[in-house]
């Protein structure tokens, strides 16, 4: 580990003196539930890199003995809980920011609260961090909370998450109780966009592993957390990225000069270099980069300059100047993830201020797409979003804006949403790929092109045509991991019914590729759209009389929702084939998840994406266990029980 000084130690008289290099800069923050140790954790690594004064130190041993938090020790939580109601309630209610450094790299902290009530405070924080302490008190383990802020910072950018399970001198310094708290959180994070996990058994108080390795913990050999953030790999230089100038003020000191100020948000931009501009489309090249420091040649990102033109242009606030050879997406509606931070819930429709980077304008959430349980990260389909919860929406402005993505570039794809009224921040917003919002999800509520289409019914009735059949056409939708028998199961049960005398057919969901969706893919917004098409055929055939069974993988709640909807909920059957991974995996002749496990295939459920398991299916049958034909005969049953239930009889297969 690098050499840590105190800052206010004064270097040996004798001491050769070299330049100072030029060393980078870590924002982190500590997070997670209350009473965690997260002001504990970062006041020991203040204290123990020199970054406290004496006199501070001098004041801190009072404060630690007036409240009595620590015994007679020191409590390195006070030198973060600042407020004095932070002090008597040994909580955190604000963001607290502090800066140390070491040899090797400077660092900017942020203590964020742990309180639920306080999560938009956590976000804020999260919003500048490249990497998250998650805290765990090993004698809890994985709350709520604990979950809520992982995945708030994987929706903030953050891909470096580091979990330290803290208190270990409580529980004896176990081995055994660190690893399944590793085991459960590394399983939780396997869903998120995060690919650098590490896990660290620490002493916030007594100092265990936070800037050396514990003898009490001799079955740890890895770094110790200092050592860990000395050395984590971020990218925290925007320069490489596409020019991207939001104009925050025009100067116009006098009739011979005209000035673009703002700060570069991403790329570099040198004297001469084309610009776009948006939303106007014109073109120019950069005339003169002014700073206080006088006119540069070129700039890069983060510098705060007035840049001036060849042409005049008319330019304002909030508009923005970027790289007519990459430009930003332009464009009045997209999707986005949202953190609602108001204890009055969304309201669709409602009118909000938007504001994006400099520029403000009305918008509203159009469409509530889903919410996220942040325990299980499964989608959850509500009208609404309560404080604290997250979800994904359809946003739509008055005016276009120029945005990227925000995995591409956190100031352009990022907003927030302020009420009219009470001039309240009520939600924070991250723009997702325009890519996903038309093949995921939009293609599920799109509406007419036309408004003088007009649909006309077919002149037999649905009771016609169960007089006919014998019984009401329904879909049977069957879903499961690839390897869970559906496939298999599916034309076994079409044969079975058409033994019977039922119209029957199967719309199985790799065949489905080799027609109607031949082009698709497999992404996630690729699958959800191949279960929109088979939707939408299923009811087809449902509303001709003819029962379908449609065996899709179907990996999203939301998309099973949206699905039972087109087709009309009250004639699907919900069968989820239940086979555990492993034996899936062992089924797998195709190699598909080998190739998911070398990362050849992204988004493939249950390895490189989430699956959510149903929690309301008509039946769950754990085809590990049974034979296809049990599996047929209990979806017989079924289907059996659904005529009956109708009123309509059974055609034959009591």
């Amino acid at each position: 580990m690098a050499t840590i000084r105190s800052l206010n130690e004064a270097a040996p008289a004798n001491e050769e003196k070299h330049p100072i290099p030029q060393i980078d800069l870590l924002r982190f923050l500590t997070c997670g539930s209350v009473d965690d140790g997260k002001s504990t954790l970062i006041g020991r690594l203040l204290l123990e890199t020199g970054a406290v004064y004496e006199d501070q130190l001098a004041a801190l041993a009072q404060d630690s003995i007036r409240l009595g938090t620590a015994g007679k020790a020191i409590d390195p939580a006070l030198l973060m809980d600042g407020l004095e109601d932070e002090r008597q309630q040994g909580i955190t209610i604000d963001v607290a920011y502090r800066y140390f450094q070491t040899d090797r790299r400077k660092f900017i902290s942020a203590d964020s609260p742990g309180h639920e009530q306080y999560t938009r405070n956590m976000a804020t924080a999260a919003s500048t961090s490249q990497l998250a302490i998650i805290l765990v008190d090993a004698r809890k383990g994985l709350l709520s909370q604990t979950r809520r802020h992982s995945y708030i910072a994987s929706l903030l950018g953050i891909r470096h998450l580091v979990l330290a399970v803290n208190k270990m001198d409580l529980v004896d310094y176990s081995q055994t109780i660190f690893e399944q708290i590793c085991t459960e959180y590394r399983e939780f994070v396997r869903q998120l966009n995060a690919p650098a996990v590490r896990c660290l058994p620490i002493s916030g108080l007594q100092g265990d592993n936070v800037t050396t390795l514990s003898d009490r913990m001799p079955w740890f050999q890895e770094q110790p957390l200092l050592e860990l953030l000395e050395m984590v790999e971020v990218d925290s230089d925007a320069s490489h990225s596409a020019f991207r100038f939001p104009v925050q003020r025009v100067s116009r000191p006098h009739a011979e000069f005209r000035g673009y100020c703002g700060t570069v948000a991403a790329g570099s931009i040198t004297i001469g270099d084309p610009v776009l501009v948006l939303p106007g489309g014109q073109t120019s090249r950069v005339q003169s980069i002014v700073s206080f420091d006088g006119d540069l040649p070129s700039v890069s990102a983060g510098a705060a300059v007035a840049l001036t033109l060849e042409d005049e242009i008319d330019i304002a606030r909030g508009d923005m100047l970027v790289d007519p050879e990459q430009p930003a997406h332009f464009a009045k509606e997209f999707e986005a993830n949202i953190v609602w931070m108001s204890p009055q819930p969304l309201i669709p429709q409602k009118s909000y201020w938007l504001k994006h980077s400099t520029r403000r304008t009305t918008g509203e959430v159009h469409s509530l797409i889903y919410r996220t349980d942040v325990n299980t990260l499964n989608r959850v389909e509500v009208p609404s979003l309560a404080l604290n919860e997250t979800g994904r929406c359809r946003m739509r402005t008055h005016a276009p804006l120029a945005f990227d993505p925000y995995t591409v570039n956190r100031q352009t794809g990022s907003f927030i949403l302020v009420d009219r009224v009470t001039h309240e921040t009520i939600a924070a917003g991250m723009i997702v790929e325009p890519e996903t919002n038309q093949e995921s999800s939009s293609q599920w509520g799109i509406e007419l092109q036309s408004p003088k289409l007009q649909f006309t019914p077919s002149r037999i009735t649905s009771g016609q045509r169960v007089a006919r059949f014998g019984r009401p056409a329904c879909t049977l939708l069957l879903t499961g991991l690839s390897g869970s028998g559906k496939t298999t199961i599916a034309f076994a049960l079409e044969e079975r019914l058409f033994a019977l005398g039922t119209a029957v057919t199967v719309l199985d969901g790799q065949n489905l590729r080799h027609g109607i969706s031949r082009e698709l893919g497999f992404s996630a917004a690729e699958r959800s759209e191949n279960l929109r098409r088979a939707a939408e055929i299923a009811a087809l055939f449902n509303n001709s009389g003819i029962v379908c069974i449609a065996a899709l993988a179907a990996p999203d709640e939301s998309t099973r929702k949206q699905a039972q909807k087109v087709i009309g909920k009250e004639r699907v059957l919900h069968v989820h084939l239940d086979a555990p991974l492993e034996v899936c995996r062992q089924r797998d002749l195709s190699g598909r998840y080998l190739a998911a496990d070398r990362g050849d295939i992204r988004d493939f459920p249950g390895v490189t994406a989430n699956y959510e398991s149903p929690t309301d299916a008509d039946l769950v049958l754990p085809t590990h266990e049974w034979s296809v034909e049990q599996c047929v005969a209990a979806i017989e049953k079924r289907l059996v029980s659904y005529w009956n239930n109708a009123g309509q009889g059974t055609n034959g297969t009591e």
